[in-house]
């Protein structure tokens, strides 16, 4: 593929320079609106062009679940083109080359149209066939229920065109110019004629650096003023397309009715603009009449977008969708997984892709790290309530059951993944908590550890002795001492080793009686129990009490 000379215009936008191309097609020859555009393209260079696989590293399997779920979302950019998408695209391709052919802004005609419709803005005046204009546009419709992907079809191939081309010269000719390939719009809720017309000023606005809404948005401008002068905006930056999105949104009743909305997609259309409509079947009523007779005689149709069949481009989706596994333990895709899919979703890509990415998460965040049956139908149970009568629905094919479900509300998948990432951050952190934790008490017991072996030594206890009984005390009795109680417990213990040692002689009762006198025993001891010597002493009675010796009876 070429690589397009992008430059940034005054208002801060990005364009593309013209580049212009020769024409196979006598008719898109000397045109420079169209020579200016990307090739035709093949069937393969379009899947080449559109498709889109996210990066991925098997590696990746291995970091932390939190990271992980962050990896997963990456998902959601992937796309896979099908029939319906080359399908679209060739139309896309044709409407925009035969808009362009009499609009040729090097021939007379286009300076007329200008001029002509210019009257119109200025008198308020409407010609719905305004028969200087010779018009070769074409018109089209996209029809599909809510959620099965329309809008991401059209983006997908909008995104391989240039939005805005600058020209500056063609064929020695001072051009100078910006070409807007296409401008889409989404109708708001329960919106009008006018909105549309005034959401039109504003893109203009914001990809042009104009000030269109300042001049013709004002709520008293009547709306025969405001359709004239979009139209003649459209073709002053040399439109290629309009297309329209949600307009099963528009009120009818705001509109004046179905007629006049009907009315004015067909005048965009017949001023010169090709017009793409995309809504859901709410949107039947309005887009029949004259303006179905305008897209039948301009060889494109409607597109009715459907629930996918269980067949080849099913399967293909799926399988470069299987490939994007983040959980520890990946498995296969079988036909087990295939059919599962297919009857959670209703056959729609982009519920299936949701259903895929939630099922990683649950398998992520639940420690389990592997993907299964049991675990979609799982996942779906528990978070495609809300959309499961618009899913039996679309599994009837009946159009009037669908259309009961036009505000169905989406999959919730970021709230679901908000959710589940907490799950992994608590988890995350009570771990945390718990190694902390022991180091805490890892680090309390070699503190204790060093500060009661040296007050034991202090009470003149052997070194290697006094580790011993210090490392038995502290072992059997934990964090429930504190050092002055584990000392003391570990002094006795030396005490009661020291005695149930051997002895080499059995000394006579008055040595006994000594030993039990020995001033450095009960000295020791005392300081044990937290006693100074005087008070050790005076305690075993070898300090008399003054008082006591003199005053005493007896």
């Amino acid at each position: 593929m070429e690589k397009q000379n992008k430059v940034i215009i005054p208002n801060g936008g990005e364009a593309v320079m013209a580049k212009y191309r020769d024409q196979e097609v006598m008719e898109y020859r000397n045109n420079p609106f169209i020579e200016a555009l990307p090739p035709i393209l093949s069937k393969e260079e379009v899947v080449d062009k559109l498709a889109y696989y996210p990066p991925f590293n098997e590696n990746e399997r291995n970091l932390d679940s939190h990271i992980r779920l962050h990896l997963v979302q990456r998902l959601f950019q992937y796309y896979q083109p099908i029939f319906q998408t080359l399908d679209l695209e060739s139309r896309v391709s044709r409407m925009i080359r035969m808009g362009y052919v009499h609009k040729n802004p090097f021939k007379p005609e286009f300076a007329q149209g200008l001029h002509e419709n210019y009257k119109s803005i200025l008198n308020a005046n409407i010609d719905m066939y305004n028969g200087n204009l010779k018009s070769t546009s074409s018109a089209m419709t996209i029809l599909g229920p809510s959620g099965i992907g329309k809008s991401r079809m059209i983006n997908v191939v909008l995104s391989a065109l240039p939005q805005l081309i600058v020209h500056s010269r063609y064929k020695n000719n001072d051009f100078n110019m910006y070409q807007l390939v296409w401008l889409k719009l989404d109708c708001s809720f329960d919106g009008n004629i006018k909105g549309v017309c005034i959401d039109a000023y504003r893109s203009l606005d914001s990809l042009l650096g104009t000030s269109y809404y300042k001049r013709f948005g004002s709520a008293r401008m009547p709306i025969a003023s405001m359709q004239p002068a979009l139209s003649q905006m459209l073709r002053v930056h040399g439109v290629g397309l309009l297309v329209i999105d949600e307009v099963q949104s528009l009120s009818v009743a705001k509109s004046g009715g179905a007629e006049k909305m009907m009315n004015f997609f067909h005048y965009l259309s017949n001023m010169g603009t090709p017009i793409l409509l995309i809504g859901t079947p709410k949107a039947l009523p309005y887009l029949r009449g004259d303006l179905r007779q305008a897209r039948r005689g301009s060889g494109q149709g409607d597109m009715v977008i459907e629930r996918m069949k269980k067949d080849f481009n099913w399967d293909l989706i799926l399988e470069g969708m299987w490939d994007y596994q983040w959980v520890r333990k990946p498995t296969a895709l079988t036909q087990e997984f295939k059919d599962i899919l297919y009857d959670e979703s209703g056959g729609i890509t982009d519920i299936a892709i949701k259903l895929f990415v939630m099922a990683q998460v649950k398998a992520i965040s639940s420690g389990k790290e592997q993907i299964t049956p049991a675990l979609i139908r799982k996942v779906a149970r528990e978070n495609l309530q809300l959309i499961q009568p618009m899913i039996n629905a679309i599994r009837s094919g009946d159009i009037k059951a669908i259309s009961r479900y036009e505000d169905i509300a989406p999959i919730d998948v970021e709230g679901f993944i908000n959710q589940e990432f907490s799950t992994v951050s608590m988890n995350n952190k009570i771990k945390e908590i718990q190694k902390a934790k022991k180091k805490q008490e890892k680090n309390w017991k070699e503190n204790v550890r060093e500060q009661s072996i040296l007050k034991l030594i202090e009470l003149d206890v052997e070194p290697g002795k006094a580790k011993k009984c210090i490392d038995t005390v502290i072992e059997k009795q934990g964090q429930e001492f504190d050092i002055k109680g584990i000392v003391k417990e570990a002094f006795k213990l030396s005490i009661n080793i020291e005695e149930s040692s051997p002895k080499p002689t059995k000394l006579p009762k008055k040595m006994e009686l000594q030993n039990k006198q020995d001033l450095r025993l009960i000295v020791s001891e005392g300081k044990a129990n937290g006693l100074s010597a005087h008070e050790a002493l005076k305690e075993k009675g070898i300090i008399k009490v003054i008082e006591n010796d003199f005053f005493s009876v007896g």
